[in-house]
C-alpha cells in the first residue's frame, strides 16, 4: 500500500539545485514585497491578464481549446458556452475565481477538493464533486500514434482511503516547522496526480490546488504571470518530470525530486517574469511615460510596442506609440525595422 510520508523534507535529504531553487524564489518574493503597492494598476491589469492565461494554458494542456477571443470573452462573463470544451473552458474560469477570491480562508480537505471539482465541471453535463467509481488509466500515444498505458492510478474502491490518507499527511507536514512549505507543495501535487481520484478534470484540479497551496503559502506570483501557461508552454518538460516521478510510485520507491525541480523551476520563471516589470524601473514609483522610457533606455536590445505593452498591461498602445514618438523626436531614441518590425533602441551616444 502507498506511504504518504512527506518527513524526509525537514531532514535535509533535499538535492541543493532543489534548495537553491526554492531559496531564489524566496529572494525575490522578499524582494517584491515591498514593491507592489507602488503599482496598484499595473498589478490589476496584469491579475486581469494572467486569469485570462491561466484559463487558457491549463485547459489547453488537457487539449481543450477555443479562439483567443472566445477565451477573453468567456472568462470576463461576456458570452455563453456554444459547445462542450467552452463548457469546460467556463467551469474552470469559475474554479479558478473562487481559488483567487477565497484562498485565505480555503483549507486542503476532502470539502475543497470535492467543491472545486464539483465547480470546475459545473457546466458539463457530467457534473463533478465524487471521486471515480471504475478504475482509469494515464495513457501516451508514442510517435507512430499507437496508444499505451503510462500509468495505472489507484483503483477506484482504493481512492477515497488514500485520499484521506495524503490530506492527513499533507495536514501533519503542514504543521511540522522543520518542512518548508513550497517544497511541500509539488510533492502533495505529484502524489494526487498519481492517485489520479477523478474520472475527469485530474490534471486541471492538480494546477488548481497548485495555485490554492502556494498562495495560502505566501507564494502569488501566479497571480500576476500565469502559472499555467508557464507550464503549457513547457508541457513537455513537464510530463517528463511527471514521468521520472511516477516511476515506482505504488511501490514507494519513486523519487518527488524530478517533479519538484520542474514546479519550482516554472514558479521560479514567473517570479522572475514579475520582477521584470519592477525592475524595469528600479521599484521607484513613476509616471507611464517615465516606465516606457525606462524600458526602452534601460534594454541592451532594440524593444517592440508590443513588448513594451507586454511588461506593462496598464499602459495603452496610445500612450506607449506617443512616448516612443516623443522620445525619437528628443534624439534619445532611434527606430530600427518597419511596419510590425518595428523596433526601437537607445541611441549611441547617450
Amino acid at each position: 500500500m502507498r506511504r504518504f510520508d512527506y518527513t524526509f523534507l525537514g531532514h535535509g535529504m533535499v538535492p541543493a539545485s532543489i534548495a537553491n531553487l526554492a531559496g531564489a524564489i524566496r529572494e525575490i518574493k522578499a524582494m517584491e514585497s515591498g514593491r507592489m503597492d507602488l503599482f496598484p494598476d499595473m498589478l490589476s491589469s496584469l491579475e486581469q491578464i494572467a486569469r485570462v492565461e491561466s484559463v487558457k494554458g491549463s485547459n489547453a494542456i488537457e487539449g481543450i481549446v477555443t479562439t483567443d477571443q472566445r477565451i477573453r470573452e468567456i472568462v470576463n462573463g461576456n458570452i455563453a458556452p456554444l459547445n462542450h470544451d467552452e463548457t469546460e473552458i467556463v467551469g474552470y474560469r469559475d474554479a479558478l475565481g473562487l481559488v483567487h477570491s477565497n484562498y485565505p480562508t480555503m483549507e486542503i480537505n476532502s470539502s475543497t477538493i470535492m467543491g472545486l471539482h464539483r465547480t470546475m465541471l459545473s457546466y458539463t453535463p457530467q457534473g463533478g464533486g465524487a471521486y471515480k467509481v471504475a478504475d482509469n488509466a494515464i495513457m501516451a500515444i508514442d510517435t507512430f500514434g499507437t496508444r499505451h498505458i503510462r500509468f495505472t492510478p489507484v483503483a477506484a474502491a482504493e481512492t477515497p482511503e488514500a485520499m484521506e490518507r495524503l490530506i492527513l499527511a499533507y495536514m501533519s507536514a503542514r504543521s511540522d516547522s522543520s518542512i518548508n512549505s513550497l517544497l511541500l507543495t509539488p510533492c502533495f501535487v505529484l502524489d494526487f496526480l498519481c492517485i489520479h481520484p477523478f474520472t475527469d478534470g485530474n490534471g486541471r484540479m492538480s494546477r488548481l490546488l497548485s495555485l490554492l497551496m502556494l498562495y495560502k503559502s505566501g507564494f502569488d506570483a501566479g497571480k500576476y504571470v500565469s502559472f499555467e501557461e508557464q507550464i503549457n508552454s513547457t508541457k513537455s518538460q513537464y510530463y517528463e518530470a511527471l514521468k521520472m516521478s511516477s516511476e515506482g510510485w505504488h511501490m514507494n520507491e519513486n523519487s518527488y525530486f524530478p517533479f519538484m525541480e520542474n514546479f519550482l523551476t516554472t514558479l521560479l520563471i514567473c517570479y522572475r517574469k514579475l520582477n521584470e516589470r519592477f525592475d524595469i524601473v528600479q521599484g521607484k514609483h513613476a509616471t507611464k511615460a517615465e516606465r516606457i522610457e525606462a524600458a526602452v533606455l534601460r534594454s541592451i536590445k532594440p524593444i517592440s510596442k508590443k513588448e513594451i505593452s507586454d511588461l506593462f498591461p496598464d499602459i495603452s498602445p496610445t500612450t506607449i506609440e506617443a512616448a516612443l514618438g516623443r522620445m525619437v523626436r528628443n534624439g534619445e531614441i532611434t527606430k530600427t525595422g518597419g511596419a510590425r518590425s518595428t523596433k526601437y533602441v537607445k541611441k549611441i551616444g547617450q
